[in-house]
């Protein structure tokens, strides 16, 4: 059976958000990177 200490359930809960966290960056830089792209396509097509 798994620790059910307040201590051991808080580390959980904060490892849990440390990754969604890393997640929800990752997926942003995605989208950031593919604003530029666009953005920059449209510049090019402008010229």
């Amino acid at each position: 059976m798994g620790d059910r200490s307040p201590k051991s359930t808080q580390k959980q809960a904060a490892q849990k958000q440390a990754k969604n966290d890393v997640v929800s960056q990752k997926k942003q830089q995605v989208i950031t990177s593919q604003q530029a792209a666009k953005a920059k396509l449209a510049a090019n097509k402008k010229k």
